[in-house]
């Protein structure tokens, strides 16, 4: 019992002493560090500045992923649910829903600063953004009843949108078809033209760039547009 008291003791002056000699040397850094501040207050400075800039950007970093991470799960979300979106359910959306949806796949393709403007004096534009590739684009949405038809007029004014915004390229995107000489004017004039049928292939994952590859294009024969009246009417 006695002996473990005694070494209980010693430990306990060790540790004392060690305490003592921390203390004093914290105390001589300091008084050092109070003698030499002028000379070392920039060095002192640079080291808290790197470590608060070191700390910064760790958090910059976090937040990146975090901001990276959520708008990669909204693109996924936006994808399947416009997936899911039937042309029955489009023809049903007011011309603004149309136009969000239009944005939306905007979006979910890559696009950025996609920015619905479509209203009074919106100058022929429903919806601005930029391409994947940078090039500006603008977008004309038309949510008419399949039985109508798009005529060259409708596609004048996306015409005078696109110089009005300096765009590159010219979309117009709508739920019925075109009309043979308008389908010829889009081509002539390199404007996108996205008809009900390749609405339907950007709707369900194709890409809007991918459509740009059959531009005027499946709108089908005589026989086709005739099946279309039978079941449109018009």
């Amino acid at each position: 019992m006695t002996a473990r008291r005694g070494r209980g003791v010693a430990a306990r002056r060790r540790r004392a002493a060690r305490w003592k000699r921390g203390a004093g040397g914290g105390a001589v850094a300091l008084a050092l560090l109070a003698v030499f501040w002028a000379s070392v207050w920039p060095y002192v400075l640079g080291a808290l500045l790197l470590g608060g800039g070191a700390a910064l950007g760790r958090w910059l970093w976090r937040t990146d992923r975090l901001l990276r991470g959520k708008d990669r799960r909204w693109r996924e979300e936006e994808a399947v649910g416009a997936g899911r979106r039937t042309l029955a359910e489009v023809d049903a959306m007011t011309g603004t829903e149309f136009e969000e949806l239009v944005a939306a796949l905007c979006r979910r393709d890559g696009c950025t600063r996609v920015r619905r403007v479509g209203g009074a004096g919106d100058n022929g534009a429903d919806v601005l953004g930029r391409l994947p590739d940078g090039r500006t684009m603008v977008v004309q949405c038309k949510r008419y009843a399949p039985s109508r038809a798009i005529p060259n007029r409708e596609l004048r004014d996306l015409l005078g949108a696109r110089v009005h915004f300096e765009a590159d390229l010219a979309v117009f995107v709508t739920t019925t078809r075109f009309t043979g000489p308008s389908e010829k004017f889009a081509r002539h004039h390199g404007i996108l033209a996205v008809h009900r049928d390749h609405l339907g292939l950007w709707n369900n994952g194709t890409s809007l760039m991918s459509l740009s590859q059959v531009n005027g294009q499946g709108q089908g024969d005589a026989r086709h547009r005739t099946r279309w009246k039978k079941a449109y009417g018009g």
